[in-house]
């Protein structure tokens, strides 16, 4: 039986389909929006999209997201930041999450997810390794985990918190002013705000 759509028509689809949190509906319908908008949306997310992984990079010490080429980030960079304290997100957004608060002038380190069995996520795939490695490098007095409020969250922190082993450093935790189970990007300003200033040693 032939295609009931163009086949160009359903590579968009499928393509859509690969992103998270979006269904086959979901997908055609991203795909059919694109279609009657004529030439100059498609065309711009097209080019969006070609330059988005050589425009793109990680910082060589915080991995967070940079432009290609850059090796540390911006605020890494900015004698302003104090550099031995620092906030652990799982996600780049985390980090923009905390910055758009105005309350934090530390430095960040992005583990690239969380520990999470079930997704196939284990310590040895998260940028744990280079943590240790910067606290050990910038003489770290305070390590801020600031990863989400959930099973994977907790289970994260414990590990890095194992991982710190003896060292001296002040270990803290965002306060519970975070519902459970929120991501930090979706996460109001003020609730950010009180959660850092009301964070706790661990």
């Amino acid at each position: 039986m032939s295609s009931l759509l163009p086949p160009a028509l359903q590579d968009v689809i499928d393509a859509f389909g690969l992103l998270p949190g979006v269904g086959p509906r979901t997908a055609e319908r991203y795909a059919y929006y694109l279609i009657r908008q004529g030439d100059n949306d498609p065309k711009k997310l097209a080019g969006a999209l070609a330059e988005l992984t050589d425009g793109v990079g990680y910082c060589q010490k915080t991995f967070a997201l940079v432009p290609s080429g850059q090796e540390v980030s911006d605020l890494y960079a900015d004698p302003r930041r104090d550099k031995q304290v620092v906030a652990v997100v799982a996600e780049p957004f985390d980090l923009i999450a905390i910055e758009k608060t105005g309350q934090y002038n530390g430095t960040y380190h992005v583990l690239g997810g969380l520990v999470s069995p079930i997704d196939n996520i284990g310590p040895e795939q998260l940028h744990v390794a280079e943590l240790i490695k910067r606290v050990d490098e910038d003489k770290v007095k305070e390590i801020i985990l600031a990863t989400n409020a959930s099973v994977e969250g907790e289970s994260t922190a414990l590990y890095i918190r194992q991982q710190l082993g003896g060292r001296k450093v002040k270990i803290t935790r965002l306060a519970r002013g975070l519902p459970i189970g929120v991501d930090l990007e979706y996460a109001d300003q003020i609730t950010l705000s009180r959660a850092l200033e009301g964070r706790q040693a661990i």
